[in-house]
């Protein structure tokens, strides 16, 4: 039996590694060098790169920097931020990257899921869909840090992403992000009930039961940052990741009470 997806989201601003709260005030946490070696000692299967300063900023990926990184890593890597072109990601997948996720492209530039996927396969497309909730309305799809209300249901987003072309969908919480308060669980398995290709949640997880209660509603992988970057209350820097062995733990019994069809 295979361990469930457990995925460190890194975040990056210039070629700093950084964290945010609710996608806010992002707090310096050290070199993303040194984190990426060290989840190499971890034997992480797989790792999120988001460079959030390059989608704020319109600058594109740093691509010497992400060359780098890529080189260092013993992992497959996603990469998303400043995505807005096929050619930047041919040069992305030259460079190494496994996957490339598009998040405000996926709304200004419609028609690039599909042509991406098109050139370079849909398993190589990863649709990051952001999402807050309103107090009227329930949850919304949200970009620009959670700024630019799309006022479109995460499900329904997914399923549109999806039949473009996207071969996996990163659904992040705005909401939960950096919080320490567990996964919106409703909106994982409303969007993983919509879709047919892998989800991976995100935004929340303050400890292992919160991956497992992730997979529990059908997210195919659960991510975070935090959790896998903070320890304590005082939120010391400290990477971590857990043994193979604990993961296991995570794969949830068939059939259990409470769990949704699969």
């Amino acid at each position: 039996m295979l361990a469930p997806r457990v995925i460190p989201v890194l975040l990056l601003d210039g070629r700093r590694l950084v964290k945010t709260v609710r996608f806010r005030e992002p707090r310096y946490i050290g070199d993303p060098m040194n984190a990426v070696r060290i989840f190499n000692q971890k034997e992480v299967d797989e790792l999120v790169l988001l460079d959030i300063g390059a989608t704020a900023a319109g600058t594109g990926p740093q691509f010497d920097f992400i060359r780098e990184v890529v080189s260092s890593a013993f992992m497959p890597v996603c990469y998303g931020g400043g995505v807005t072109t096929l050619p930047q990601m041919e040069k992305l997948f030259q460079l190494g990257i496994e996957k490339v996720s598009l998040g405000a492209a996926t709304r200004q530039l419609p028609g690039l899921v599909g042509d991406a996927a098109k050139a370079f396969g849909r398993q190589s497309v990863v649709a990051c869909i952001d999402f807050k909730r309103r107090l009227i309305g329930g949850p919304t799809v949200v970009t620009g840090r959670g700024t630019d209300d799309l006022r479109r249901k995460p499900a329904e987003f997914a399923r549109a992403v999806q039949d473009a072309g996207a071969g996996e969908i990163l659904l992040q919480s705005v909401d939960r992000d950096g919080t320490f308060d567990g996964y919106d669980l409703p909106v994982i398995q409303e969007v993983a009930a919509a879709v047919n290709v892998p989800v991976i949640a995100c935004g929340g997880a303050r400890d292992f039961a919160d991956l497992a209660a992730a997979i529990a509603h059908g997210a195919s992988a659960a991510a975070a940052g935090s959790l896998f970057v903070f320890q304590g209350k005082l939120r010391a820097v400290l990477i971590s990741y857990p043994p193979r062995t604990e993961l296991m733990k995570l794969v949830p019994p068939r059939n259990a009470p409470g769990s949704p069809p699969r």
